[in-house]
């Protein structure tokens, strides 16, 4: 029997949907650091994304540990909280940019677990979060979230990787929601000189053991990369370190960050246009 989608997921798949009826082979979801250079810019980077033709927005939640950051992100999340950034600063951020576009939380599971799951998870859907991410909860300890995302409405979206074996890949891609998360490589995030030879097959295995969408994100920085990531096989294509470079720069130099980011989104959803 198909089950009903819950309101995140349902705005998250009109987003990849909307995608392809534009013409283009994957959705375009750029990553923006919350709080970076403070909580106002990046508000208005969020709607530069959404202005640049983004289809949704993964907002990182900035944390002092971030295990799965490349070094441009976690320079982005410690300056973030030097800033003053908070959980609640953020949920502001998300119920701002989420009035224009589907907007994916990036949280590590120790804030979530502080303040309790089920208020964590109400508290996304009362500032209109449609998806949440939390890169470091393992699979058999994400009963919990996964149930109060459920009930709030939230897309609880797992991680795979390269080296994620096929039968625990099933029991994940089971229960994705939203859409699977795929790891092109082994590591943290950043830019890469070039996307993994084996990208085309590692989509291809995500995709045999899930029924949503797969979005291909590390290592994706340039127009190339998304066209690439597409051509390959990917339903959407996640961007991260390379726009939050360009914020930094673009900070550092007293130029306009919502500006500069826009012509870059702009430029990586022309790549993923078909022919």
């Amino acid at each position: 029997m198909t089950r009903t989608l819950t309101a995140g997921e349902a705005r998250i798949a009109a987003a990849f949907a909307g995608a392809r009826a534009d013409g283009r082979r994957a959705a375009l979801m750029p990553y923006l650091m919350a709080g970076f250079p403070d909580l106002e810019t990046s508000v208005r980077v969020g709607h530069a994304y959404a202005d640049g033709g983004a289809d949704l927005v993964e907002l990182g939640v900035p944390y002092s540990d971030p295990l799965a950051d490349g070094p441009v992100i976690h320079e982005a999340g410690s300056r973030a909280l030097a800033a003053g950034a908070t959980v609640a600063g953020v949920m502001e951020a998300c119920q701002a940019i989420s009035a224009r576009i589907p907007v994916v939380v990036m949280c590590y599971a120790n804030l979530v677990h502080a303040r309790g799951v089920e208020v964590f998870a109400s508290a996304l859907a009362a500032h209109g979060a449609s998806g949440l991410i939390v890169p470091d909860l393992p699979l058999e300890e994400a009963p919990a979230i996964d149930a109060a995302c459920e009930a709030n409405g939230i897309a609880l979206i797992p991680l795979v990787a390269p080296t994620t074996p096929d039968g625990r890949m099933s029991l994940i891609g089971e229960r994705a929601r939203g859409f699977l998360y795929t790891v092109s490589v082994v590591g943290t995030t950043g830019e890469r000189q070039a996307l993994d030879a084996d990208l085309e097959a590692v989509i291809a295995r995500a995709k045999a053991h899930t029924d949503v969408p797969v979005a291909v994100g590390f290592g994706i920085a340039t127009p190339a990369d998304a066209a690439a990531a597409a051509a390959a096989g990917a339903d959407g294509v996640i961007v991260g370190s390379r726009l939050v470079r360009a914020v930094a720069e673009a900070h550092a130099e007293g130029r306009d960050e919502g500006a500069e980011v826009r012509g870059l989104v702009e430029a990586l959803r022309d790549a993923l246009l078909i022919g």
